[in-house]
């Protein structure tokens, strides 16, 4: 009976370890860009954003990053900027596909995004040294946004992407022709506790 108990006490323990651990690196613990919601329907918002100041390089291959864009926008943000400077890491990191999304969006060539973190943007935005990275403002506007868990493949894309631009459609709404992908989290956070976005800019209501 003790040692049941104390295998109990221990498994108790490593779960709040690892919980702990998993909080302190998942989503919540990073500034998040602020948005107004216009309209709200199950998945899909109707959203307002403000500008951003993002710090952005080209994503050439998949959009996971593994091409060297995700590690390119994270040694900006870690010092390797002209100021030697640490920014904070913020939430969604934007993928913007720009060519290839109708066969593969896995293989579409784009830019990968973070977003400057607002007391940053506010001040001074140090310039990058790596001449593949850039700072760009993204316009603030009217966006309607899908969220769903688990991966970001071709399959789950196209889907949610479909239903997307199917709301748009029924509400009479006009868009810029053009999407983006937000994911939010760490690539180790589990399939089901995942939040990624699909955002469309409406341009006439």
């Amino acid at each position: 009976m003790f040692k049941k108990m104390v295998y109990l006490i221990f498994a108790a323990v490593l779960c709040g370890v690892v919980f702990m651990g998993w909080k302190l690196t998942s989503r919540s613990a990073y500034e998040s860009v602020e948005y107004t919601v216009l309209e709200s329907d199950g998945p899909i918002e109707l959203r307002s954003y403000p500008d951003l100041m993002l710090v952005t390089t080209k994503m050439g291959t998949r959009l996971k990053g593994d091409d060297g864009s995700f590690g390119r926008l994270f040694q900006y943000i870690s010092g390797g900027n002209e100021g030697k400077q640490k920014v904070a890491m913020t939430t969604p990191v934007f993928m913007e596909p720009q060519s290839g999304i109708e066969t593969d969006p896995e293989q579409a060539e784009g830019q990968m995004a973070f977003v400057i973190p607002k007391a940053v943007a506010q001040t001074a935005i140090p310039n990058p040294t790596n001449d593949q990275v850039e700072v760009l403002e993204r316009p603030g506007g009217t966006f309607a946004v899908i969220r769903f868990a688990g991966q970001i493949n071709l399959d789950t894309r196209q889907k949610q992407q479909a239903l997307l631009e199917a709301w748009i459609r029924n509400r009479g709404l006009t868009t810029d022709g053009n999407s983006e992908i937000a994911g939010y989290d760490p690539p180790w956070t589990p399939g089901p506790l995942r939040r990624n976005e699909i955002l469309i800019r409406i341009v006439k209501e």
